[in-house]
């Protein structure tokens, strides 16, 4: 069960990586490149977006049918398990909304160089008339 949410851990710390190269300065040319790169990978990784959206469903559906550790009666290593068990949970939430979001925000930045390169395109071509 843990496979999935090292390949999650694996997936978000690439987006943050490509998060800080998209933000940090950098010459036209080069920003140009990597912007385009970003951009063809972008679809293919897409794919990210389902994959956190069922693991969400995941959780949702485990702590809905999950015992309840919260009367008297349970012992200390169960309590110690149950609270266990809650903070993976929430630590996997963030995981998969932080996918998420990341995405998202590459997606915009990308988009956002590519409409201002349009437009310096397009004040370039005004330019010229």
């Amino acid at each position: 069960m843990a496979l999935q949410w090292m390949i999650l851990a694996c997936v978000v710390a690439a987006e943050a990586a490509v998060a800080a190269l998209l933000t940090l300065p950098a010459p036209r040319a080069v920003r140009k490149q990597i912007v385009g790169f970003t951009s063809m990978l972008l679809q293919p990784f897409a794919g990210i977006l389902p994959f956190a959206a069922f693991q969400l469903l995941d959780i949702y559906w485990k702590n809905e049918h999950r015992l309840m550790c919260t009367s008297e009666i349970c012992t200390a290593d169960e309590r110690i398990r149950f609270e266990k068990s809650m903070f993976k949970a929430q630590r996997n939430v963030i995981l998969c909304v932080s996918a998420c979001l990341l995405y998202w925000c590459i997606y915009r930045i990308c988009k956002y160089n590519k409409d201002i390169k349009a437009l310096e395109e397009i004040e370039k071509h005004l330019k010229e008339e």
